[in-house]
């Protein structure tokens, strides 16, 4: 399976993509790529090799991961030129979709990474789901020693009208395929949640808002996650054994969206995909899509949250620690 390949090679990826500092913080929006190019930007693999056809200061380039990166000059219809004046043909099958890249004799296929074109990402869980749900509503969180603030829950719709939830675990729009939770609400700690809402009006001020996925999360959910999802893929879930820092409140996963069209924008990778474009640091994509993942996370960080490795969209606040892992159902939190 080419998306279990790509993932052995995460920290290869890691080490090419330039390290986050305050010189990446976003200025003036990047133009969008031409229509032309759209298709064609994406990831293939020849073997073991990895590329990956991205734009970047209104130029195509070609990122041959962990290694170099080459800027694209258009020479005809799909066919460029590089620094070594080598060609690279980028071939476009009827619907219009790049299917594979060639250079120097070397083919590579497009990689598909699982969520492609807007889908959702879905794993096929290892284990059936109504057995999971009975096994972790049975078990019990880990036992935590030390003291704790009790727990202050806020409702983020309650606090802040408009913000907008797209709770994809009250669905089955996520990528277990099952539902969740029983209500599409989102809930953090107190400090947690008006830090979010005051990012939130910072945004505002620039033309986007927040678009939350999820909040807190009942350990029990945690369980089930780890518990369906193949070895190979958990980088992308907390440990129960360890709980999440969703379990304490102190987690949220968000996108921003536009406020005059009110349409999410498009990151470099989507929400719960479990592949190398979901790094806060990958390097694929458009200037534009890394341009809004930078807003967001300098919007969050300023408000002491802080991006978690593996995913653009999970920010954890700067208290997590406070707090003692949940696993309350929402209809058992009583919080209005």
């Amino acid at each position: 399976m080419r998306l279990n390949k790509a993932l052995l090679i995460l920290c290869v990826l890691a080490s090419c993509s330039v390290g986050h500092t305050s010189s990446d913080s976003p200025n003036a929006m990047p133009s969008d790529v031409p229509e032309l190019w759209r298709p064609m930007i994406g990831e293939y693999a020849e073997g073991a090799d990895t590329v990956s056809v991205l734009e970047e200061d209104g130029s195509l380039a070609l990122l041959f991961w962990g290694g170099e990166r080459f800027q694209l000059t258009a020479s005809s219809n799909g066919t460029f030129e590089i620094d070594s004046n080598a060609m690279v043909k980028i071939l476009v099958d009827a619907s219009g979709r790049a299917e594979m890249v060639s250079m120097d004799g070397r083919v590579f296929d497009r990689l598909s990474l699982g969520a492609e074109d807007g889908g959702t990402f879905r794993i096929t869980p290892i284990r059936a789901p109504d057995e999971l749900l009975v096994e972790a509503l049975t078990a019990s969180p880990p036992e935590e020693e030390g003291d704790f603030r009790l727990s202050d829950l806020a409702e983020l719709g309650v606090l802040d009208s408009t913000i907008v939830l797209d709770i994809r675990y009250a669905t089955t729009n996520n990528f277990m395929g099952e539902v969740f939770y029983s209500e599409p609400k989102a809930f953090l700690q107190r400090p947690a949640a008006e830090a979010l809402v005051r990012a939130h009006h910072w945004l505002g001020e620039r033309g986007y808002g927040l678009l939350i996925h999820d909040g807190y999360r009942p350990w029990y959910v945690t369980k089930m996650f780890w518990d369906a999802t193949p070895e190979e893929l958990r980088i992308f879930v907390a440990n129960p054994a360890n709980g999440s820092r969703h379990n304490r409140g102190c987690a949220v996963d968000l996108t921003l969206y536009d406020l005059e069209t009110g349409s999410p924008v498009t990151m470099t990778g989507g929400y719960d995909e479990m592949s190398p474009r979901s790094y806060p640091d990958y390097p694929g994509g458009t200037a534009r899509q890394r341009w809004h993942r930078e807003l967001l996370r300098e919007a969050m960080e300023a408000q002491g949250f802080t991006v978690y490795e593996a995913e653009w969209w999970h920010f954890d606040y700067e208290d997590w620690s406070s707090y003692r892992i949940g696993n309350e159902r929402f209809e058992e939190l009583g919080v209005g």
